[in-house]
């Protein structure tokens, strides 16, 4: 694959979690997550979109996500647990994103927020219809999901390089 190879990263953020007593890391989903999340996973089955990599939060609640949302796809990807993940910032989510294989084509991101807003909204330099008001007016709610497609590397992913082409929240 050349590095003028069109990519997409889709930015999921977990389903709704419980407010218990445990640690935040520990969360599980509340039992509204786990309808949302097998339904997120089957947008994005229907996108058409066949993942390469998945990268997921070691948190309770976005691997629980990712467990009911892949059941969906056709094909499983390769996953990697990153801790990473886990309340990082945007700076730190690009420089996660850049270490991403060329050889991906298409990177599924199973992250909190608001690190997935914040990811979908700076790497998105354009959108597609009203992609881009709808991520400003509804936010990015729990299930909520954006793909962005950009040019190029992996490496040259960076502020504004992307087109938001989709976006998609339980709500719709």
């Amino acid at each position: 694959m050349s590095a003028d190879t069109p990519r997409r990263i889709v930015l999921l953020r977990h389903a709704k979690a419980e407010w218990s007593q445990q640690s935040d890391h520990e969360r599980p989903l509340a039992e509204r997550g786990r309808k949302d999340a097998p339904v997120a996973g089957r947008k994005l089955a229907d996108s058409g979109i066949v993942f390469d990599l998945a990268l997921c939060s070691t948190a309770v609640r976005t691997r629980e996500t990712w467990k009911l949302a892949v059941h969906e796809f056709a094909q499983r990807p390769r996953t990697v647990y990153e801790e990473r993940l886990y309340d990082a910032s945007l700076g730190e989510l690009i420089a996660l994103f850049n270490e991403t294989p060329d050889d991906v084509r298409n990177l599924l991101v199973i992250g909190h927020n608001p690190g997935m807003h914040g990811a979908a909204d700076a790497l998105s330099g354009h959108g597609d219809g009203d992609t881009l008001a709808r991520l400003t007016r509804d936010g990015f709610p729990t299930a909520a999901y954006a793909v962005v497609e950009f040019p190029g590397s992996w490496k040259g992913l960076e502020h504004g390089v992307g087109t938001l082409v989709d976006y998609w929240t339980p709500n719709d």
